[in-house]
């Protein structure tokens, strides 16, 4: 799968550690940010005032070097930071001329820098994440000040909530123990790996082919690299759906916010419902039924809606089909009930 996925969050979160576990999993190249280099970093957490601009434009080179080599890492790729970070840590540590000096070189390095497919935004609270980097005993983070971490978990999260680059999948980290708890952990990369539509495929169910045959024209032209915006390029699984509307999401620049996507599916809902209406009222339902353009658009709204939503929350929504009709094949409903 030709995908790269950046891990994200506040120092003591457990970008690298989710990335590591992650690049396993997917069998993915790696990019770990090489921060130890630094040699401003131990000075700036003593003093932040006094080291911040030197500290930062280190970073800023140091990133932007690796970053450009993105473009010659084979995919899946995972990584464990994204560029557009260190802008957010200037907006915080910089003012004045050092941050209207340090803007105006990002600026022209951000340019080359592709962004990922997909963005796993960790997130947790401040003791939370000072419990865990009190934990990991980096020497120059002994003397880390509670009030810096909350300003960054503050930060972070108003970076977030306004970040469009890129699909964001939230994740709340306060109670989930990737390296202890292997439970967490399989549950956590099976959530991502649901978001990237990668989840592992269930057993057809009954009448249904394990693999859908491809359109005809497809296959005349197999040898072609497929465009991911290019819905018949697919072999029409739910999960093939999901990767495109990522895809047209990201070309399209919709706006992801879950609620209000939620209550654009209400509309159509509505939509579809005043169709069905229509329907019924031709009597269409009591002979061969013949769907109108307008239901048959209307259930296709309804139907994106829902992949998107299953995106945005990262349900791996085929997987999660099959498995709820697994378990409705062995249910037994009482006939004298009415539904």
């Amino acid at each position: 799968m030709n995908y790269y996925v950046a891990i994200e969050g506040v120092i003591g979160v457990g970008k690298t550690t989710l990335a590591r576990y992650l690049q396993q999993a997917l069998n993915a190249s790696l990019l770990i940010e090489v921060f130890e280099e630094n040699p401003f970093l131990a000075r700036f957490y003593q003093d932040r005032a006094r080291y911040a601009f030197q500290t930062q434009v280190f970073f800023l080179l140091s990133r932007y070097h690796q970053q450009r080599r993105l473009h010659q890492l084979p995919r899946p790729l995972v990584s464990d930071y994204i560029f557009a970070k260190d802008h957010l840590f200037a907006q915080l540590n910089l003012a004045d001329d050092e941050l209207a000096t340090y803007e105006s070189v990002y600026e022209a390095l951000a340019e080359n820098i592709p962004q990922p497919d997909l963005v796993v935004f960790l997130r947790a609270d401040t003791p939370v994440l000072m419990s865990r980097i009190a934990a990991r005993d980096r020497s120059y983070e002994r003397n880390m000040d509670p009030h810096y971490i909350d300003e960054l978990r503050v930060a972070y999260d108003r970076f977030f909530a306004e970040y469009t680059a890129a699909p964001v999948l939230a994740i709340d980290t306060n109670h989930i123990d990737v390296v202890q708890d292997e439970n967490h952990r399989t549950e956590l990369i099976a959530t991502i790996r649901g978001v990237l539509g990668t989840g592992p495929r269930q057993a057809a169910l009954p009448g249904l082919a394990e693999e859908p045959p491809a359109l005809a024209e497809v296959a005349k032209s197999a040898v072609a690299e497929p465009n991911d915006l290019d819905v018949h390029m697919t072999a029409r699984r739910l999960g093939d759906f999901q990767r495109f509307h990522r895809a047209l999401d990201k070309a399209k620049n919709f706006n992801p916010d879950l609620f209000l996507n939620f209550v654009l599916l209400q509309e159509e809902i509505g939509e579809m419902a005043r169709a069905v209406v229509q329907h019924w009222k031709t009597g269409q339902q009591d002979r061969e039924p013949i769907p109108s353009e307008k239901l048959r658009l209307e259930m296709a709204d309804v139907l994106a809606y829902l992949l998107k939503i299953a995106n945005y929350t990262g349900v791996d929504l085929e997987t999660a089909y099959l498995e709820k009709m697994a378990v409705n094949r062995q249910r037994v409903w009482d006939s004298s009930v009415d539904e």
